[in-house]
């Protein structure tokens, strides 16, 4: 049964993106009952362009990838009969920092940073370089967001059990294409065209309170590790690096995926909908429950704020006590999961709810987690 929307709500708050807050382009994307019931686009892929930004405007939508990643994973170990407490030497016995399959993929497995980081187009150096560096905490212990290694940490654990498939190929494969899904991880030259170009946001002042705060002061110090996190592998660290083709195709699992609002809609509906899509099992139940189930909760040693996460996905921390979400990231449901992606990108999905939500746009905002722009559209769900 369809979610009940006030989808004016949500066109408002869309809307005054654009007159309040500086949107140059955007898409939305809400589904409920395996359709979409809610498609709004505006604006422009540019600047000095006119209005020519399409409902299917691809965009790079940075950390917003790290879902659709961890889900192609997760069935490649579904069907390796392996599970989340399955030890990864099992698979990458040169891996120096011994943890599970589920303290990877839920930021618990300490190697958020390279000591020597190499760059961020050779695979098998940073998968070396990964083997190789001692964790910053013992595996399990903790858990810090890993920005940039997480998905060289897939990509190789899914390479040596599928025989090479990379993360990308198997997304397409099992999700994207049977469902005509416009997302991917490593972009092919023939849709190079349609992708809209970044913008960085504008530098914010910090103000007391602010719950970024001690994130932004620590990114700034080149020898933290939150600075450190973020710039390993080497390379594309600025904004306009991520206009380059060569960052689209790279099939970065971690930070790489471009796409429509509405492909990344259609991959989180397939997920609230239970992994099922007309009539067809795409994704077995246990995946799913990998996926929607968090595994950590807590002080984020890297982000410097409280974070949860499931196999692979984010969800809102909540209060141990009271069961209440500590944010609202991810709407109101409290079983919602996705992820967000550098300078405001969003989606996810509320199975509760029967709801899928996506969010991308061209002109960032300063931070990590979900901006105004953002939030503003989530709230306006209800």
């Amino acid at each position: 049964m369809s979610t009940v929307l006030d989808t004016r709500a949500v066109a408002e708050a869309f809307e005054r993106n654009f007159s309040e807050r500086g949107e140059i382009g955007a898409s939305v994307s809400i589904w409920s009952g395996g359709e979409e019931i809610l498609s709004l686009h505006h604006g422009s892929r540019t600047k000095d362009e006119v209005v020519t930004w399409h409902r299917d405007t691809l965009v790079p939508v940075w950390s917003v990838t790290k879902g659709p990643a961890a889900l192609a994973f997760l069935l490649t170990l579904h069907e390796a009969g392996l599970h989340l407490d399955t030890p990864v030497m099992e698979v990458w016995p040169e891996l120096r920092a011994r943890m599970t399959f589920g303290q990877m993929l839920s930021h618990q497995g300490g190697l958020p940073a390279l000591d020597a980081p190499p760059s961020v187009f050779h695979h098998e150096a940073v998968a070396a370089a990964l083997a190789k560096q001692a964790p910053h905490w013992e595996p399990g212990t903790a858990h810090g967001y890993h920005p940039r290694t997480f998905g060289f940490l897939l990509e190789e654990c899914a390479r040596r059990l599928t025989g090479g498939r990379g993360i990308g190929q198997i997304l397409h494969e099992r999700i994207t294409g049977p469902l005509d899904a416009e997302f991917w991880i490593g972009l092919p030259l023939e849709h190079h065209h349609r992708v809209a170009r970044l913008y960085p946001g504008r530098l914010r002042t910090h103000t007391p309170g602010d719950p970024e705060g001690a994130f932004l002061s620590a990114f700034g110090l080149p020898h933290s590790l939150t600075r450190r996190a973020f710039t390993s592998p080497a390379g594309l660290h600025a904004i306009s690096d991520m206009n380059l083709p060569a960052a689209w195709s790279a099939g970065l699992a971690a930070f790489g995926g471009a796409g429509s609002a509405r492909g990344l809609g259609k991959i989180y509906a397939l997920l609230a909908a239970g992994g099922l899509w007309q009539g067809r099992r795409l994704v077995p139940e246990t995946v799913i429950r990998w996926l929607s189930s968090p595994i950590t909760q807590g002080s984020d040693v890297v982000l410097l704020m409280p974070t949860a996460f499931s196999a692979g996905c984010m969800m809102d921390p909540v209060d141990p006590a009271t069961g209440k979400k500590l944010t609202h990231r991810f709407g109101s449901s409290p079983n919602a999961f996705g992820h967000p992606g550098a300078g405001g990108s969003l989606a996810f999905a509320a199975p509760a709810l029967d709801l899928a939500f996506a969010y991308v746009m061209n002109q960032m905002e300063q931070g990590v987690m979900p901006g105004e722009k953002a939030l503003s559209l989530t709230a306006a769900l209800g």
